[in-house]
């Protein structure tokens, strides 16, 4: 690659990890490590804060300086545009959640000082107004998804659904978002398994409580793992009901948090969900507007059929 090329690649890496070893990132740039090292000084030359340490083990990290390097905003663009990441990554605007965390996670790593504290001020000044679902805040998930990248436990309170308070220690994996409400997929170091957690149900800030060694992820397909767990996992009942529409109708119908849609053939499909009580399920399969068929379990079966028996004798 040519210079500039190579300066914006390591720029990238550098924003990516909390710490890269010389060896990794020649690796990478498919370069030696005096080249490296002199590209790490052009960097700082243009402004970007690259911090190293020295010995075998050292490596190279992006950090925080004096000034905001050059991004091509000045002081008043950075506070506009971390302020607007952060409402975005409330829900306000819907499909980019999770990239706004992403983004603002990579802002606020160069932030200096006196600007983060700007932002903060706005945002303890910012009331935002929900449908009802539970607001989280943007600096909190900026620390679960650097905690996420960098692969660091995180400590923290946490109020199951009963109210129950707990102390968790866990090794973070994903986070994810569905609607304005954000879960974060991590294994529970004292239950030795996999957990989903709603992040608004965390009640203190989270600590980093050290490093560790990543696992193997619990599904291949994170996505599809979770939508499992968030719309079957939290309810008493499993269910399984036979849909005579399009799979491509009933998943605009349904959300992530709520079931997951299998396609069975270009008619029909099938809908794995989950209900606190078997007599709310059979009035949310109506919505649908089809025909359907239980699959299981035995008991919304059964409940289907009096509610039938029910709505024709009033006829």
């Amino acid at each position: 690659m040519r210079t500039s090329a190579r300066l914006l690649r390591l720029l990238g890496l550098l924003q990516l990890h909390r710490e890269w070893a010389g060896a990794d990132l020649a690796a990478r740039l498919e370069v030696d490590v005096r080249t490296v090292r002199r590209d790490v000084d052009r960097l700082r030359d243009l402004g970007y804060p690259v911090h190293s340490t020295p010995g075998v083990a050292g490596g190279y990290r992006l950090g925080a300086g004096a000034a905001l390097p050059p991004l091509l905003l000045d002081d008043e663009e950075a506070v506009a545009v971390a302020v607007s990441l952060s409402t975005a990554a409330g829900g306000t605007v819907t499909g980019i959640e999770e990239t706004s965390v992403r983004a603002l996670m990579k802002l606020e790593q160069v932030l200096p000082a006196r600007l983060r504290h700007r932002v903060d001020s706005l945002r303890s000044v910012t009331l935002p107004l929900g449908g009802g679902v539970s607001a989280v805040d943007p600096a909190r998930l900026t620390v679960i998804a650097a905690a996420c990248r960098d692969t660091e436990k995180l400590r923290f309170a946490y109020a199951a659904g009963d109210g129950t308070a707990t102390e968790r220690r866990v090794e973070p994996l994903k986070l994810a978002c569905t609607g304005r409400r954000w879960y974060l997929l991590a294994w529970d170091v004292d239950k030795a398994a996999w957990r989903t957690f709603r992040v608004d149900r965390i009640t203190d800030e989270p600590r980093i409580a050290g490093r560790f060694t990543p696992r193997e992820p619990p599904a291949a397909d994170l996505g599809a793992y979770l939508t499992r767990q968030l719309s079957s996992a939290p309810y008493r009942y499993q269910c399984r009901v036979k849909l005579h529409a399009p799979a491509s109708r009933i998943a605009e119908l349904v959300g992530a948090s709520i079931g997951e849609v299998e396609p069975i053939d270009e008619h029909t499909c099938r809908l794995h969900a989950g209900g606190s009580r078997i007599d709310e399920i059979p009035f949310y399969l109506a919505r649908f507007g089809c025909d359907f068929e239980v699959e299981d379990p035995p008991e919304l079966a059964a409940h289907v059929r009096e509610l039938a028996a029910r709505f024709g004798r009033a006829g």
